[in-house]
């Protein structure tokens, strides 16, 4: 009775454990680039179709930040001073972002008048 008893007990551990996995498939990231078969946009392969409209809060790629080609004066395009650990970037629409260089999140936007 004992080793039933133990025996019972040992497969019930075991069971809790498989019970709380991580589903498979399930992981949380955003595979983009891939194929994309659920947009009839001519985008098979995840490229890029024209410009992106940026939004506060979004992650601008690290190529405007890291690169300082994308910088702008904030002086001679009469933006405020950004504040410390911030860069004003000029995208490729000619908008103005307020991007923070550590992690690329948008602060601000502002439309160009070109």
């Amino acid at each position: 009775m004992k080793r039933l008893m133990t025996a019972a007990l040992a497969l019930s551990l075991l069971g809790g454990t498989a019970s709380m996995a991580q589903p498979y498939g399930q992981d949380n990231h955003n595979n983009r680039g891939g194929y994309d078969q659920h947009h009839g946009n001519g985008n098979a392969y995840g490229h890029n179709q024209g410009q992106h409209r940026w939004a506060r809060g979004e992650r601008l790629p690290a190529n405007y930040y890291h690169d300082r080609s994308h910088y702008v004066d904030y002086r001679s395009h009469h933006l405020r001073r950004p504040p410390r650990g911030y860069q004003w970037v000029q995208a490729d629409d000619g908008n103005y972002a307020m991007v923070a260089l550590t992690s690329g999140l948008i602060a601000t936007i502002i439309a160009s008048s070109r």
